[in-house]
């Protein structure tokens, strides 16, 4: 599980706290800041959820509910 996230994000932040609060199993953070092609894939998107082994991705914003459905499925 990686959580793609910005530097200072505000945001992102927010994610956090929803996966702390969700007890997410441990994933690991990409910053995007200096990577072009992540820029240029999630630059709009952040903070994004992403479970490599399915594929699957989940956009902000999300709540601890959504977040649950997304680990679950």
């Amino acid at each position: 599980m990686v959580l793609f996230q910005r530097d200072d994000c505000h945001l992102c932040d927010l994610a956090l706290e929803v996966l702390a609060a969700a007890r997410a199993p441990e994933f690991e953070s990409v910053f995007i800041d200096d990577d072009a092609v992540l820029e240029d894939r999630y630059g709009l998107r952040v903070p994004v959820l992403r479970d490599a082994g399915r594929g699957a991705e989940l956009d902000w914003p999300f709540d601890e509910a959504r977040l649950r459905g997304f680990l679950g499925g």
